[in-house]
């Protein structure tokens, strides 16, 4: 090891001085600079506590007329896009590409046109129809078996 002030190699083990605010191994002579450290004691190994089995939260996909049934809904309820938009807390351009069906809404965006609206489009995957595509596959579980691929 070589002192990191003066490069000099440093016989047996360096020492820890606090120079400037950084810490720093040096030699003997360069110790002298700064306030020396003691060494940090060792963390002690954290216990980990038992393992608790994994619960499955349920799957949900956004069904595939959802921009029908938003569409629809909306003009139920007297809105514009812009109306509906802003009490959801999001841009009108938004709510226009949903209905256009350009964009398909994430969980928590389709949850929030669920409840303003009081409609439902999130279908339940059941834990079977995962459990069945994980299965199928030969050499173990891939991206397309957790990821479901929705082909237009």
């Amino acid at each position: 090891m070589r002192c990191e002030i003066c490069g000099k190699k440093v016989p047996g083990k360096p020492i820890r001085v606090k120079i400037d605010g950084s810490v720093m191994q040096t030699c003997k002579e360069c110790s002298k600079f700064g306030k020396v450290q003691k060494e940090p004691p060792r963390p002690a190994r954290p216990r980990t506590p038992p393992r608790r089995p994994r619960v499955r939260e349920p799957s949900y996909e956004v069904s595939e007329d959802y921009n029908t049934l938003i569409r629809t809904a909306r003009e139920k309820k007297v809105w514009s896009r812009e109306e509906l938009a802003q009490k959801i807390n999001e841009k009108a351009s938004v709510i226009n590409r949903i209905e256009s069906g350009k964009m398909i809404p994430d969980i928590k965006l389709a949850r929030k046109l669920e409840r303003i609206l009081n409609i439902t489009i999130l279908d339940r995957i059941e834990d079977e129809q995962l459990e069945d595509t994980a299965s199928s596959t030969r050499g173990g579980t891939t991206i397309g078996d957790i990821a479901h691929i929705k082909r237009r």
